[in-house]
């Protein structure tokens, strides 16, 4: 068994025969591509010395893709950088919608729509319950990230929902505070949650989004999702920025599958950690190589899909001018005192000119590296 391994030494010693038996769809084949090449000789990169010892060190440049275990940090902390300023100082809820398993058949063929229809339903149930005159009777906001994936790496599609507690007057000039410690609900979000997407799946069909599904499947399979129950999730409140903004970091840029979870690989096995939600346990799980491959690949995003979105008030569109109206009603103008801490609270050490041997700041570039187009996967 292997000790320091990562996605790429998986893949370079599974993908060979994983191809024999499975055929990759382009964007597939992209995200392979990138995982190999990160921080190697394929993407070039540049030599950095240390002008006090002389000590140097070739560092590669990373590929970026959504989907690579190795690029998601940086891009986190950007993110979040952007978002601090959007902080309300209000309750923050989580909620959780979860797409019957019973649909991951639809989801493998029509991702793009379905994956639609789920962002579309889930702020259509939250954006009703928040303007009925008997609950918050006003415009509410939204950040929803997209998750496909349980801790085996099975397909298990659900949205992550970060909500401000309250709304902005239809007039604009007052903030309706949520009344109670789970916003609404559970049940009858659940309800409302379940119509709206069956009703989003029928209308797709109508429209021939859904091509590869016959009418007979269409029909059985929305009348059995009407007599079930689905699953709706809401977490108790959040307080303070740095609090929401590190929450959300957990969010936003996780992707199905982090190296730090591999824990051997063999000639034909890979093992991993997962967590076990139901009895909330740390386990292990040792997948022949190539199922490993696929479970993996369920999860890469159709090409150009937002899995990142914000509606209401937090929309990109008015955020800015509506955020500033929500303060004026609460009477709390942004403190930039608060989101300098946010940004402490969540930040990685800064990029280190450092020299690891002599420990000063006088490690400098020396020169770049060109990429290496022979070696890319």
């Amino acid at each position: 068994m292997s000790a320091a391994i990562g996605m790429q030494q998986v893949m370079d010693r599974f993908l060979t025969p994983y191809r024999q038996h499975h055929r990759l769809s382009p964007q597939q084949s992209k995200v392979i591509g990138s995982i190999r090449a990160c921080r190697t000789e394929a993407l070039g990169g540049h030599v950095v010395q240390c002008e006090q010892c002389g000590f140097a060190q070739t560092r590669y440049h990373s590929c970026r893709n959504r989907h690579c275990p190795q690029c998601q940090q940086q891009a986190t902390q950007q993110w979040c950088d952007q978002q601090c300023q959007h902080v309300l100082p209000v309750d923050y809820f989580h909620l959780v919608f979860t797409l019957p398993h019973e649909l991951n058949g639809w989801v493998q063929l029509h991702p793009e729509v379905i994956y639609r229809v789920l962002f579309h339903a889930v702020w259509s149930t939250l954006k009703t319950f928040g303007a009925d005159q008997k609950r918050l009777h006003g415009e509410m906001g939204m950040t929803a990230v997209l998750h496909s994936w349980g801790q085996n790496l099975f397909r298990h599609v659900h949205l992550h929902c970060l909500v401000p507690g309250g709304a902005l007057s239809h007039n604009h000039n007052q903030w309706h505070r949520a009344k109670s410690t789970y916003l609404f609900p559970v049940k009858a979000l659940s309800r409302v949650y379940r119509a709206r997407m069956v009703s989003g799946l029928r209308r797709a069909w109508q429209a021939d989004q859904l091509s590869r599904v016959t009418r007979d499947d269409v029909d059985a399979m929305l009348n059995q999702l009407m007599r079930k129950d689905w699953v709706v999730y809401s977490k108790a409140t959040l307080h303070h920025a740095q609090t929401v903004v590190k929450y959300l970091s957990r969010y936003t840029h996780k992707i199905a599958f982090g190296n730090h979870r591999l824990l051997a690989m063999d000639d034909k096995h890979v093992v991993f950690r997962w967590h076990d939600y139901r009895d909330g346990k740390e386990k292990s799980l040792s997948l022949d190589g190539e199922e490993f491959i696929r479970r993996f690949l369920l999860h890469v995003l159709p090409n150009g899909l937002m899995r990142i979105r914000h509606y209401g008030f937090l929309a990109n569109r008015c955020r800015e001018k509506k955020l500033k109206l929500i303060r004026q009603c609460l009477h709390r103008p942004p403190l930039e005192t608060d989101l300098t801490t946010a940004k402490k609270e969540i930040a990685p050490p800064a990029k280190n000119c450092r020299c690891p041997k002599c420990h000063q700041n006088t490690l400098r570039v020396c020169y770049e590296i060109a990429p290496n187009r022979l070696t890319r996967g």
